[in-house]
């Protein structure tokens, strides 16, 4: 826990830049799977309320434009 807490105490922008990127490919992952668990439902009538490919489409777009710009900051120095 300390080796993890030092690191995001001493991590550049890029780097947490990059782990923001991270967690949002990870949510729009987490919302691919939801949305096919809401596809394949027995019970087609009950589908739910959360738009969950808007919310893919919205994690992926801002996950990938986060890991691009820490990309380019990691490349800068």
């Amino acid at each position: 826990m300390m080796k993890l807490h030092k690191f995001l105490t001493f991590a550049s922008e890029a780097e947490i830049v990059g782990l923001w990127g991270l967690a949002m490919i990870v949510l729009a992952l987490i919302a691919t799977l939801a949305e096919v668990r809401r596809q394949k439902r027995a019970r087609i009538d009950r589908v739910g309320w959360v738009p969950w490919r808007a919310i893919f489409l919205t994690a992926a777009i801002t996950g990938g434009g986060l890991i691009l710009l820490a990309i380019k900051g990691l490349l800068a120095g």
